[in-house]
């Protein structure tokens, strides 16, 4: 029941933090590409990496940590059912070149935020 708090509690932080960003950029960014989804999708792609190799290769963490950090947090925070989503209704749009766009951003944005979370957690003593 413990480990389920941890988690909750994550994932309520995780849901706002994602839905604050979501009404952020609908204000100041153009509506015709997902910008917040492609924001935490690298977010959580950075953060996810840099605390699982720090805590499993740099510091001692109480096993809780990533319940609620990497479970709950993480897993509330991204936002790959949207990703998908988005991407979609951008083919069906037909807005061919903006699904493309999205599809690489989001990979290869994520794919970079893993790699740099991961050497920063490897340099942080």
């Amino acid at each position: 029941m413990q480990n389920l708090i941890w988690v909750a509690l994550g994932g309520i932080v995780g849901a706002v933090s994602r839905y604050l960003i979501g009404e952020y950029t609908a204000r100041h960014f153009n509506a015709s590409f997902p910008v917040a989804t492609l924001f935490i999708n690298f977010a959580g792609s950075f953060i996810i990496a840099f605390f699982l190799i720090w805590t499993s290769e740099r510091v001692l963490a109480d096993p809780r940590w990533r319940l609620l950090v990497a479970v709950g947090f993480c897993g509330a925070f991204t936002t790959f059912s949207s990703y998908a989503f988005e991407t979609f209704k951008l083919f069906e749009q037909k807005a061919v070149g903006l699904m493309f766009l999205n599809i690489a951003a989001n990979n290869l944005a994520a794919l970079a935020a893993v790699v740099v979370g991961v050497v920063l957690a490897r340099r942080v003593a």
